[in-house]
């Protein structure tokens, strides 16, 4: 059996909030010109790659046409 104390329910509440409390002040949260930077950064990303696989799906698409009027 192990040699560490049992808390009882409120007080264990209390140090997990008070832990939590001292973890969040730790936090190094961004500002706000770096958080748009990277929310720019992210949807530029994302409209490229969406470009890049709409032109990569037509292609395909256009390949497999092909190929199937050759088998007719």
């Amino acid at each position: 059996m192990s040699n560490t104390k049992k808390m009882d329910p409120i007080n264990w509440i209390v140090k997990y909030v008070q832990e939590a409390k001292e973890e969040i002040a730790k936090i190094s949260w961004p500002t706000r010109d770096n958080t748009i930077k990277y929310s720019l950064v992210v949807i530029g990303l994302c409209l490229v790659l969406a470009v890049f696989f709409a032109g990569l799906d037509g292609l395909l698409n256009l390949g497999l046409q092909k190929f199937i009027t050759l088998k007719k």
